[in-house]
């Protein structure tokens, strides 16, 4: 395997954190349907926590998966050589 180029490098540093910002942006928005419903109706301190609990593990199952999307998609690409 050759060596990298500056453009290479550089599509790689682009592509995770495309994947970060898009995984963070995702994860709130799965952690707000999950908790959202706190805020529109008075609900008790228990089931206010465990909706917190539960939109936490389903924002942090998104993350994980979209970040893990979006990588592994970017690695499958063919390589432009030019050629």
């Amino acid at each position: 395997m050759g060596r990298r180029t500056q453009a290479d490098r550089d599509a790689i540093t682009i592509e995770i954190v495309y994947a970060i910002v898009s995984a963070g942006f995702a994860a709130a928005l799965a952690f707000g349907a999950v908790y959202g419903p706190a805020f529109a109706f008075s609900l008790s301190s228990s089931t206010r926590r465990t909706l917190a609990v539960a939109g936490v593990i389903l924002a942090a199952v998104v993350f994980l998966l979209r970040v893990t999307h979006v990588l592994l998609g970017f690695a499958r690409r063919p390589e432009n050589d030019g050629d």
